[in-house]
């Protein structure tokens, strides 16, 4: 039961995917020589949150987990607000900021996961070298496209 309700969190983050998507707007950017395929982008989020809700799931019924479950709060609602800005509003620079943020933040719920259980410490690995290509793609994106959004 406690999988399904990070799961369900995940979900909702999820969300803002259909309701903000990349459209005509992004295929016009210019774009590093490093970006995925469009298929690599749901394939890539649907494991890492289940990965998330799993490594949650985990957290949650371990003593002295509470930094890394407000971690796991802050996370989501970081991870939730980048696709609108990005997508939405399309505001590159807010984007890196954002994210910029969401990774010191995985990077700490990671070191916390890692205090409190190995499995869960390696759930999150996977979200924080994901959080890099998508940093890195963010910035580059940003600075090949000046002009085409704030």
């Amino acid at each position: 039961m406690t999988f399904l309700i990070f799961l369900l969190a995940c979900g909702a983050a999820a969300t803002t995917g259909i309701l903000f998507q990349p459209g005509a707007w992004y295929e016009g950017l210019r774009k590093p020589g490093f970006t995925p395929p469009n298929w690599a982008f749901p394939v890539t989020w649907t494991t890492l949150y289940v990965l998330m809700a799993w490594a949650g799931a985990r957290l949650a019924g371990l003593p002295g987990s509470g930094m890394a479950l407000a971690l796991w709060g802050a996370q989501i609602a970081l991870n939730t607000l980048w696709t609108p800005v990005f997508f939405g509003a399309r505001r590159m620079a807010a984007g890196m900021a954002i994210i910029a943020i969401l990774w010191l933040v995985v990077a700490a719920l990671m070191v916390e996961a890692f205090r409190l259980d190995l499995w869960a410490g390696m759930m999150i690995l996977p979200y924080l070298a994901w959080l890099c290509v998508a940093a890195a793609l963010n910035f580059r994106i940003w600075r090949l496209n000046p002009g085409a959004g704030q």
